[in-house]
């Protein structure tokens, strides 16, 4: 199946009340530690996780726990909320990379909620030679920059505008490092077809079913996590959906521009 990832079209509004359906993904992930402590394990490289918008690096508390239980090195981004790209936060950002992967003498894998991916993004641009694969989570990466539901408090909180084209074109070029893309066609935050990316022999996406809130906290996701931070530095492959997996990771969509 074939999406246009171009629509300014919202989440429908169903989907935007079936948020509150995050409690259970994250109690889902309560139930299912035990067995997603049988996920791959890590080679203690550094992992630095972005919150999304409004959210700081409590948000992602579960997450980071988990990826350390996989034997990562994990850090959050230390800057308290996530206001967009205002002030200094992008130096900020640079300088936290830079530090992270001078101190330990590795690259360091991006992971980056909503907001965090568009910035996960950023720094990979930036930074090629200190990045070895970013992730996003429901991030708005193509398409219209108004079809999601927090374009207009991201505007008021950053003082920027959300269709910013030097900045996202920077997001949306063809990144130089793995990304991969994990979203959900019931995200009712972002419209699902943003989170598309165009696929190649270092770009993929990984379909989902979550609420965007849930992203972080939900097994499937967690699972998927620590598979593609497994990976040997410079043997990055696609993600297999074979077997069990096909039960709950849908065939993701094909990404197609106009």
């Amino acid at each position: 199946m074939t999406e246009d990832p171009t629509s300014s079209a919202p989440p429908k509004l169903i989907y935007l009340l079936l948020e509150a359906r995050a409690g259970a993904e994250l109690a889902a992930s309560l139930a299912a530690w035990p067995w997603l402590q049988f996920g791959p394990r890590g080679d203690g490289h550094p992992v630095l996780v972005l919150p999304g918008l409004l959210a700081s690096d409590r948000s992602s508390l579960l997450l980071r726990r988990y990826l350390a239980s996989r034997g990562h090195d994990v850090h959050g981004w230390g800057l308290g909320r996530n206001f967009g790209a205002r002030g200094n936060v992008r130096n900020a950002l640079l300088e936290r990379l830079d530090e992270l992967h001078a101190r330990s003498g590795r690259k360091v894998s991006l992971v980056g909620w909503s907001l965090g991916g568009m910035f996960a993004r950023f720094l990979a641009k930036e930074r090629p030679d200190a990045v070895r694969q970013v992730i996003t989570l429901g991030s708005p990466i193509a398409g219209d920059p108004r079809a999601n539901r927090a374009w207009r408090v991201y505007q008021l909180v950053s003082g920027r505008r959300a269709d910013d084209k030097p900045l996202r074109a920077r997001i949306i070029a063809e990144p130089t490092v793995p990304t991969t893309s994990i979203y959900s066609r019931s995200d009712g935050i972002v419209a699902w077809r943003c989170s598309v990316q165009r696929e190649s022999a270092i770009t993929e996406n990984i379909e989902v079913v979550s609420s965007h809130v849930g992203l972080g906290m939900h097994p499937v996701v967690l699972h998927a996590l620590a598979d593609r931070l497994a990976q040997p530095e410079g043997a990055w492959q696609p993600f297999e959906r074979r077997g069990l997996r096909a039960l709950v990771y849908p065939r993701a969509a094909a990404f197609q521009s106009r």
